[in-house]
């Protein structure tokens, strides 16, 4: 291990309240899975259990591990982190069925006394509900991606660590409404998959390539914070640029493009489609 990594695991200290909340969140959906499982063990197997809790400890590997350390030393390691945050945790989380477990694993009186009652609240329903329009996920999840990477917004958020944590929050919750419009977990109304998604996937996949190969052949660094602040692992400002933009061009595109191959042979195979 070099002298640089050293120094990152060794200045790293665990975040207490962001993993608190991380376990926290998994112990009460464990709760929530445990007791709706009584009633519909088909469909909450052990798979969505495993599912998310994977999802929570990608999510933990992310932004609360020395691997934040590593992100603030390289544009490369950064780009892993984006990936884990926008493709790799939502779509784990969402596979387990999160809702209706979480909800029954919170204790009665914040369920009845505050949940609950928000809940009933019809505007805050019909809110909700037009984020998860197709159109308005994918704006959102696209925009905010492109919004950040913008020079200025991305320095900004590595200089200031409270934006730092904003900007993960939109990644991971934009991309959750977007993979929410491909998963559809259950109690929401099903959506027979149709031609439609493909579209959906692969116009995300060009946004992803288009800032890619901005990043992969621009014969400069784009951000000036690694400029400033040059990495202990004396690794070229521009060959770091490169290297993570081929990261996020390879596999974010499998992030897309797998899931549309799959959904491409289930429309072609309608026997299969569930």
């Amino acid at each position: 291990m070099s002298d640089a990594a050293r120094d990152i695991f060794a200045d790293w200290s665990l975040p207490i309240w962001l993993t608190l909340s991380i376990v926290v969140t998994a112990a009460i959906y464990l709760r929530g899975w445990l007791a709706i499982r009584k009633t519909r063990p088909e469909q909450f197997t052990d798979i969505r259990l495993a599912s998310f809790l994977s999802g929570l400890s990608v999510l933990w590997l992310a932004i609360a591990s020395p691997m934040d350390g590593f992100a603030d030393a390289l544009l490369s390691a950064h780009m892993v982190e984006h990936l884990l945050l926008m493709s790799a945790v939502p779509p784990l989380l969402l596979y387990g069925l999160p809702v209706v477990p979480l909800l029954r694993g919170l204790p009665s009186p914040l369920l009845r006394g505050i949940v609950g009652p928000l809940l009933r609240i019809s505007a805050l329903r019909r809110f909700g509900h037009s984020l998860v329009t197709p159109i308005i996920a994918w704006l959102l999840m696209n925009l905010t991606f492109l919004c950040w990477h913008v020079p200025a917004a991305y320095d900004f958020a590595l200089e200031h660590e409270n934006w730092h944590a904003v900007e993960h929050l939109c990644f991971l919750g934009t991309s959750l409404l977007f993979w929410y419009c491909i998963l559809w977990p259950w109690p929401a109304q099903t959506h027979r998959r149709n031609w439609g998604i493909l579209l959906y996937l692969i116009a995300a996949d060009l946004v992803n390539t288009m800032l890619s190969a901005f990043l992969a052949f621009c014969d400069r660094p784009v951000y000036r914070f690694y400029l400033d602040h040059p990495n202990p692992f004396q690794v070229n400002p521009v060959q770091d640029q490169i290297l993570g933009a081929v990261i996020m061009w390879v596999l974010g595109s499998l992030a897309f493009l797998g899931p549309a191959m799959i959904i491409t042979l289930r429309l072609l195979s309608p026997s299969r489609e569930h």
